[in-house]
């Protein structure tokens, strides 16, 4: 699904069509839209990203080059390498933190501008309360003022935020101030920003469970209860989002980390060791060209092997050799 545009964004003047890559199958990125009404709606979203690169800019020919039959609707962020930036500068931990900040402004927008429906970062572990308490507090602190400073961003940029996790033992000002923006960005009608906070993919799971086992107890209907996979996606934290179609890892770092376990299941994999302080459009919008460049088969056969099956079913089962 494609969002609505904002009229501001609705004139693609400084854009022309032929700039961009539209040749692809555009029942791929939103079915029955024709490829003129794709290209312009693609236009439409790029025209402030493309606006602010200048023409030898590297990073406006990669986005020129991008496909939009296969642009993601989902990513998925595991930022990672705060504190390893932090160390090589024999600056304390926050340091890395604070300097992440600016990674996350620039991917929110970029993504935004690029047309996802959604993006989903993470953001704090169910793990990380294992850290120091000084560094604890001070991402919380971190947080509000995140939150207060890129209200109006989020706003201009038409983006509505989310959160998913077991927020309940956030601290109260943190709550609060979270509560305040999703509210105030409920009737944006752009991306979705999901914040995983206080977030685990085995809780989130067992939440799902137990919200499943809670409803048909309250119903009388344990004895019958049959739990399937739609189920279980229709508890989860994400239900209102698309799952991931392209789960990004900073840092080099080849795990998961108890991230969107169930949601992830088909979902391509992009490791950068670039540290996420370091993230910037240009590692972004690579991850995003190389997501173009695979064929995702979700099980099944790529087109060139769904050939080879088709041809080996057409031959006979006894072929006369020329002697």
């Amino acid at each position: 699904m494609v969002a609505a545009l904002p009229k501001e964004r609705q004139n693609a003047a400084n854009v022309s069509r032929s700039e961009l890559n539209c040749t692809g199958n555009p029942t791929v990125w939103q079915s029955g839209l024709q490829q003129r009404e794709l290209c312009t709606i693609w236009v439409a979203f790029m025209k402030d990203l493309l606006d602010s690169m200048a023409a030898g800019d590297r990073d406006r020919s990669v986005a020129l080059s991008l496909d939009p039959s296969r642009i993601p609707a989902h990513i998925a962020i595991i930022m990672d390498g705060n504190g390893r930036w932090a160390n090589r500068r024999s600056l304390p931990r926050i340091a890395g933190h604070r300097a992440g900040v600016h990674a996350v402004r620039e991917t929110v927008e970029t993504c935004a501008r690029l047309g996802l429906e959604a993006l989903t970062l993470y953001a704090f572990s169910t793990e990380n309360w294992k850290r120091p308490r000084v560094e604890v507090d001070m991402l919380w602190r971190l947080l509000r003022v995140f939150l207060k400073k890129e209200l109006q961003t989020l706003q201009d940029n038409n983006i509505q935020l989310l959160a998913i996790g077991r927020l309940e033992f956030l601290p109260a000002k943190v709550q609060d101030e979270l509560q305040s923006v999703i509210a105030l960005t409920a009737l944006n009608t752009g991306m979705r920003l999901a914040l995983a906070i206080n977030y685990s993919g085995r809780a989130e799971l067992v939440d799902a469970v137990n919200a499943i086992l809670g409803r048909a107890r309250r119903e009388n209907r344990l004895d019958s209860l049959r739990v399937d996979e739609d189920a279980v996606s229709r508890h989860l934290y994400t239900s209102a989002l698309p799952d991931p179609d392209l789960l990004i890892r900073t840092s080099g770092e080849m795990r998961i980390s108890n991230f969107l376990l169930w949601q992830i299941a088909y979902a391509e994999l992009y490791v950068t060791d670039t540290l996420w302080p370091d993230f910037t459009r240009s590692e972004l919008l690579r991850a995003v060209s190389e997501y173009g460049k695979r064929e995702r088969r979700f099980g099944g056969l790529s087109a060139t092997h769904r050939e080879e099956a088709a041809f080996s079913e057409s031959v006979p089962e006894e072929i006369a050799v020329p002697t």
